[in-house]
This record gives structure tokens, sequence and C-alpha cells, in this order.
């Protein structure tokens, strides 16, 4: 998955001071990390939806500011886990500070404007894991268009005396709205040192992996809150034809025989609106034609399969 050229990527290379590293992001579900990755990147490559825990896996997203290259890991959101799948998620988020060369912290706003102390629960549970780990992240109050301004100053106090932040940024990931000021930031954080991926490059993450999560993100659109956490989409078969098209074949997971219909909906009229929103966003990636073929299978226990798992990056036995 690559981006246009640029004027501004220099070329890396003896002569040139080049700088490079990753970014950690983390936050409370929903509070707007993948769109933050995607405005960040300047492309749509974690998926997005209004339901809680979309994000299940570490997504990389790498951008460019000058002659520095930045890798922005989206990560699941931490959250208080039950089950094996929310566990693994959980300790994929925090193993990100592993590599980190810097750390975000997004905030709803919103959400933390609203709270008793203007901390919302699962982000002060995090904010107090950065500091008992003696992490000094980048805080991020995202959605700052849907807050008075006089909240805003109540909720960055709030979590400046809560934890230690090495900057607070007031954006809107949705909008734009300060996003470049917190990468040129970013940036600047960056050690010194070769790239480490082409500067053309948009994300590490297998196309495979990328298709599935676009049909997950369509089908948990057009769902709404219809269908509970009990997902997913898997790959089933890959296939480059001689014209330059793929077919891909892939099967969408649920855990009860009564979700299936939901996904295929009346007629299959929902599942073949899933199959085309899905194929279309695979064709932009990929830059060519796509032949997408959706299957529904009932599977009660796809959250305790190790291979689903090992197919999306996370860890089995956390």
């Amino acid at each position: 998955m690559t981006r246009p050229p640029a004027s501004d990527h220099a070329p890396a290379g003896p002569d040139t001071r080049t700088r490079a590293g990753f970014v950690a992001i983390l936050g409370a579900p929903n509070a707007g990390k993948s769109t933050l990755l995607n405005a960040l990147v300047g492309a749509h490559i974690a998926i997005v939806t209004p339901k809680v825990q979309t994000t299940r896996t570490r997504m990389t997203g790498i951008g460019m500011v000058g002659d520095t290259q930045i890798a922005f890991i989206d990560t699941p959101g931490i959250f208080l886990p039950k089950r094996r799948l929310d566990r693994a998620m959980v300790a994929a988020a925090w193993s990100a500070l592993d590599s980190a060369d810097a750390v975000v912290l997004v905030v709803d706003s919103e959400r933390a404007a609203k709270a008793p102390n203007h901390v919302d629960p699962e982000t002060a549970e995090i904010v107090a894991a950065l500091k008992t780990r003696g992490v000094e992240a980048a805080l991020v109050l995202n959605k700052i268009d849907l807050v008075a301004r006089e909240s805003l100053l109540a909720v960055t106090a709030a979590h400046d005396a809560a934890g230690r932040f090495a900057k607070v940024f007031m954006i809107s990931a949705r909008d734009g709205d300060g996003v470049g000021d917190l990468k040129a930031f970013l940036a600047a954080a960056m050690p010194p040192g070769p790239w480490l991926y082409p500067p053309d490059q948009l994300s590490d993450a297998p196309m495979r992996l990328l298709a599935a999560e676009i049909t997950r993100e369509q089908a948990f659109l057009r769902l709404h809150q219809e269908l509970p956490y009990g997902l997913t989409v898997e790959n089933e078969r890959w296939e480059e034809r001689d014209d330059g098209s793929a077919r891909i074949d892939q099967v969408i997971l649920v855990a009860r025989e009564t979700h299936k219909g939901m996904v295929v909906g009346k007629g299959g009229a929902r599942i073949k609106a899933i199959g085309e929103a899905a194929r279309h966003r695979i064709e932009d990636i990929l830059g060519r034609r796509v032949h997408l073929f959706l299957h529904v299978k009932v599977k009660p226990d796809w959250m305790e399969r190790s291979e689903h798992y090992r197919e999306i990056g996370l860890d089995f036995q956390s």
C-alpha cells in the first residue's frame, strides 16, 4: 500500500540526516485512535466504526514529515478485559510501548467532560498505568468540536493533575484540526537514523489482513447495534488472475445461527451491500479490479481458536 510521491520526501542516503521512529497511540475504546491514525498517515488504513472495540490488533501506519519517517502504531482500546479475546487485545495495546519512541494518549474529550471528575474511568486507569511505568505521553484531547472551551480547560487540568504529560494537544481527528501540530511535535521526537520503510509505503500490514479488516468494517457499519461483538472476517482464498485482477473469498464468522440471518439480510440484501462496499475499498487500495465473494458461517468457538489469533497478530496465551 503506497502513498503518492511528494516533493518533501527527501531521499534517505549517506548525506541526508534522516529521522525515524515509532509512536504508540493508546486510549480507551472509541476515543478516536484509528481516526487519528488515518489523519496522521493521510489515508484510510485503519477501520473506523461507531462500535466500541472495533480495533482488535495493532495496525501500523507510516507518515512522513520532511526527512522524518514516523511509524504510528494504532492499538486496541484499553479496557477491563473479560474474555480471552479482550485480554489479547489489551495485551497487544500495552506491548506497543516496548518499541515506542513516543507515546500518545488519545482522550474522548466529550466523554471526559461529562465524567464527574473530568476523567472517564477507563482513561483514568490508563493514565495511572502510564504514570506507574514512568511514561510521559503526549495528551491528545480529541473531538474538541463537540465540547465547550471551558469544559476543555477543565478536562486538561484534570488529566494534568492525574498524570505526567509532555504536551497537550486539542484536536478533531475527524476534521483534521490540530493534527498537523501534533504530527510536527512527534516528528521532532523521533531519533536520528535511516528510514524504516520505503518513503511511499503507508502501512506494514499484509494486504490480506487489510482486506479482511475492510470487510469487517463494512459489516459493522451496516449492522449498527444489531449484531453483538461476536463477528470476525477471515480470508479463505486469494487468487491472482492472469488479467491482473484478484479473486478473494472471505468468510464472515458469527457465533450464533440467529446472527447469520442478520448478516445475510432479507433476500441476501445486507451481505450484498457489505460485499459491494468492501470490494470498492479493496480495489482502491490495490489499484486494480477485485472479485470479492463473501460467505457466512456459524462457528460458536471462533474466539477460542488459536489460528484466528495468529492470523491477526494477537497472542492466544494472553
